[in-house]
């Protein structure tokens, strides 16, 4: 029986060396050493180098295998004991075209096309296996999300199918499906021996030119004035133009170096082994993986025998909080924690249920090693803020699927200036100082233990909340509302009334949010609201060259003194980089404000920019230190005029104008901009005065009833707007033409702006997909953006974001479609959970803003006012 054989094991501990040829070739009879002979390291030494990698796994080794591919020459690898030593070595291997992100889909995808070339192109074999993988699902809820992944997949080369649990048994005849509803289908997936992975992507490098040296401990890293490298082992130092840390679960000590507290914490993850079973034996072709996502467990084929590996729930998993608090051991590398199959003894169970032949089977080997967590799960890629030169990649919870797209994306962004396709999820920058260890720790062992939990759009998940990123107004406002979570800080989605269902309750269709949020919505449009954006991301830039520095930054002009704009940063290819709101307070000074989610991400690069150029300004991030109210509505001039004695009429204080004035003696800097369209401000002000601030407004205001609104109400009086969102309807995937930003870029103006000539190419060419907006008549369910477009039983395009419109009561959403698809009045169709919904593309903005509306009305009077004197 499995579970005697768990018994018999447990407690016993394991052999410190790498599995004896177990991994990822079922039915093979050659040892993992005989298949591959270690390949030594070589003994030469330089003592100047293009890249340093740091690490030796799967992650670091494709890396330097790319550069070397890509023709970059001094790439070096420095491991500190030997080739796969850390975690790559006892990975299951498994390998999935199947992600929910969507560009992460990307990488999966040139992950199993390289591997599935690999052992040709470097004459090593790599135990690739490609039986397909099935993600099972016993619950509706269950099916309803496999529909919502499955219409995110189809303007995506990646194969996946919806199949019927007869379709599953003929696949898989070991299983019992008598609680199966269906099953989530890739074929192409697979599993990979991960040490003969790396020893083939390290043959690759070698024949490129790369150098892999080790054992090599990086002892110190010392940054120099001119952005380039100390790094200094037990063999001698050497010169780098750049570093990059793919360290593993060393990532952390290798950060320590240079004074970064990388947020990673090592988790133990097991899975067992079975001997022979005679079922499987018996079988004429190879499993398919299989993922029971209740039981939280995946099963793979194992020679003759079966893997099982489960991920325990949050208060089961075990973090090796040692490691956190003390560091990795020294010499730790090839060896494996002691078993515990206490923690697993119900997925187990779970799995015998499943799949009945597992009761008889014995188990022969059981895994327990460490393998590393961000907070979310995701992987930290790419250049760090605050440090020149200096790249990570880290964090991989599933490092062999990510090794080969990984190694590429970061290869082509270090040789080309910029990223391949947009993957912000994975920016390390998207973490900062309010990342306390204790929050990694709660957030890995909330990760792990939700590993197979419900993907609902909207999600939040609540483990080491809130941080010490609060605003002003959370202890004020946490009992009214359903607070988010962004970028550390906690900003209301929506408020809800006595009587009203309060609960987190996440779904694939409207929610108990929906009522709630048409009010809000109502309220700003008809009366006045207030929303805390204290969230965004701010920075004060100063100095005799800051107008040339953000002229050379931003694609739009730079506004006059006392005036606000709209601006972009685009990428050298002209795709857009970031959107800010740029302030110029005073002659030469000016304050920046762009999204929560991208503070650090614009902030490295404006960083970047000023230090590559030589430019003399100075540079300060004030997120922490402002907080910001806004209000907005018909009513909120008459509410802010009662506390201020500065003249708000529109004469004075135009749209987009920028004053320092007091609100009931409280200073601030008054923006009159509103992301909701309507008449508004955004009030910025010392943190520390936000619930002073917050409580007068809300007093001064009782008269035009004014109350709260969350960001779920912003979304869609922003959407009716047609006001693009950056992360949605514009990114580094995007160009800001085809995103219908052509009035915010002015090619004409004399700075050489970063995109520039990349955008005149562009706008040269012509264009070949652009934004429309569209209307679509739902039942239950509204777009949230990703879903596929069709036309004509094809898939042609993708919505970016939706919502639900509270105007015409209607679907609503943004959507690339292709130029020819793009005119007012085209039908198309829009995938949501399994059916399409036909669409037709409107003329935007469905509902005009309150500026555009008081010049048409000013037009009107004025034309009226000429038809009289006509008499």
């Amino acid at each position: 029986m499995l579970r005697a054989g768990a018994q018999r094991l447990r407690g016993l501990p394991l052999p410190r060396l790498p599995l004896p040829g177990l991994l990822g070739r079922p039915r093979s009879t050659c040892s993992r050493g005989e298949e591959n002979p270690p390949l030594s390291a070589e003994t030469r030494w330089k003592d100047r180098a293009e890249t340093v990698i740091i690490g030796g796994g799967c992650v670091g080794v494709s890396l330097a295998y790319h550069l070397a591919k890509a023709g970059m020459k001094d790439v070096v690898l420095l491991e500190k004991l030997e080739l796969t030593a850390g975690s790559t070595w006892h990975a299951a291997g498994l390998t999935t075209y199947f992600h929910p992100g969507i560009n992460l889909k990307k990488i999966h995808y040139y992950s199993i096309k390289l591997y599935e070339k690999l052992e040709e192109e470097t004459g090593q074999v790599v135990g690739f296996h490609q039986p397909g993988s099935i993600r099972i699902a016993t619950t509706p809820v269950r099916v309803d999300e496999f529909k919502y992944q499955m219409t995110r997949t189809g303007w995506h080369a990646t194969e996946q199918y919806i199949i019927e649990p007869e379709k599953i048994q003929e696949m898989f005849p070991l299983l019992n499906t008598s609680k199966v509803l269906a099953g989530l289908y890739n074929p192409g997936d697979g599993h990979i021996d991960p040490y003969s992975l790396t020893m083939a992507l390290a043959a690759g490098a070698r024949k490129y030119g790369a150098l892999l040296k080790y054992p090599a401990p990086v002892t110190s890293l010392k940054p120099r004035s001119d952005g380039t490298w100390d790094v200094e082992t037990p063999q001698g130092s050497m010169r780098a133009n750049r570093v990059v840390n793919a360290a593993g679960f060393w990532a952390r000590e290798v950060g320590k170096m240079i004074g970064l507290e990388h947020p990673l914490i090592p988790v133990q993850h097991q899975y067992l082994v079975t001997s022979t079973i005679p079922e499987v034996k018996a079988l004429k072709r190879e499993l398919p993986v299989l993922r029971d996502l209740e039981g939280s467990f995946y099963l793979r084929q194992e020679r003759d025998g079966l893997l099982f590996g489960p991920y325990e729930s949050q208060e089961k998993m075990k973090v090796q909080d040692s490691w956190v608090t003390s560091g990795v051991p020294p010499g730790f590398g090839k060896e494996l924690f002691e078993s515990d199959l206490d923690r697993i003894t119900e997925h187990v169970e779970a799995a015998m249920e499943l799949v009945p032949v597992l009761k008889k089977a014995d188990i022969i080997t059981i895994v327990n090693g460490p393998i590393t967590y961000s907070p979310d799960i995701l992987p930290m890629v790419g250049p760090h803020q605050g440090v020149r030169n200096y790249w990570v990649a880290v964090g991989f919870g599933y490092g062999i699927v990510h090794a080969g797209g990984v190694g590429k994306y970061l290869s082509d962004w270090i040789l080309h200036g910029e990223p391949p396709f947009d993957l912000i999820e994975l920016d390390p920058n998207r973490y900062g100082k309010w990342t306390t260890t204790e929050y990694t720790e709660a957030k890995a062992r909330e990760s792990y233990g939700f590993n197979n939990i419900v993907g609902y759009p909207k999600e939040e998940r609540f483990a080491g909340r809130p941080t010490q990123r609060v605003s002003g107004l959370y202890k004020i406002l946490q009992s009214k509302c359903s607070m988010g979570f962004h970028a550390g800080w906690e900003q209301p989605h929506w408020f809800y009334k006595p009587g009203q269902d309060t609960q987190y309750r996440p779904s694939f269709r409207r929610t108990n949010w929906f009522e709630p949020v048409g009010s809000e919505y109502k309220q700003v449009m008809q009366r006045v609201g207030v929303i805390d954006l204290s969230p965004f991301g701010k920075f004060n830039i100063k100095g005799q060259d800051s107008i040339r520095l953000l002229d050379h930054l931003f694609a739009n002009v730079i506004p006059k003194v006392g005036f606000t704009n709209i601006s972009h940063m685009l990428t050298p290819k002209g795709r857009v980089y970031a959107e800010l709101t740029v302030s110029h307070q005073s002659p030469g000074e000016f304050l920046l404000i762009t999204g929560s989610g991208s503070e650090l991400h614009d902030l490295r690069w404006i960083e970047e920019v000023a230090v590559r150029g030589g430019y003399d300004v100075e540079i300060k991030n004030v997120t922490d230190e402002l907080g910001v109210l806004g209000v907005a509505g018909p009513q909120a001039r008459k509410v802010l005029q009662k506390l201020t004695s500065e003249d708000l009429s529109d004469d004075v204080f135009k749209f987009l104008q920028t004053k320092s004035l007091q609100v009931s003696n409280i200073p601030v800097t008054a923006i009159r901009i509103s992301y909701t369209g309507e008449l508004g401000w955004e009030l910025y002000h010392r943190r520390e005065d936000s619930a002073a601030l917050y409580d007068v407004i809300m007093n001064a205001g009782q008269e035009e009833g004014i109350d709260n609104f969350g960001t779920y109400a912003l979304n869609a009086l922003r959407l009716e707007k047609a006001f693009r969102a950056w992360g949605s309807e514009m990114n580094c995937d995007t160009n800001p033409l085809e995103a219908g930003l052509e009035y915010f870029v002015k090619l004409n103006k004399p700075a050489d702006f970063i995109g520039k000539q990349a955008l005149k190419q562009i706008k040269a060419e012509g264009l070949k997909r652009r934004l429309v907006c569209l209307t679509l008549a739902t039942d239950d369910v509204d777009p949230e953006g990703n879903e596929s477009i069709w036309y004509d039983g094809k898939v042609v395009g993708n919505t970016t974001s939706g919502s639900y419109s509270y105007s015409i009561q209607r679907s609503l959403a943004f959507a690339y479609v292709p130029v020819e698809l793009g005119k007012v009045g085209q039908q198309v169709e829009v995938e949501l959970l399994g059916k399409n919904y036909p669409a037709i593309v409107i003329q935007e903005p469905l509902v005009l803003t309150e500026p555009t509306r008081n010049r048409l009305k000013k037009k009107e009077l004025m034309a009226a006012m000429g038809s009289e004197g006509n008499f």
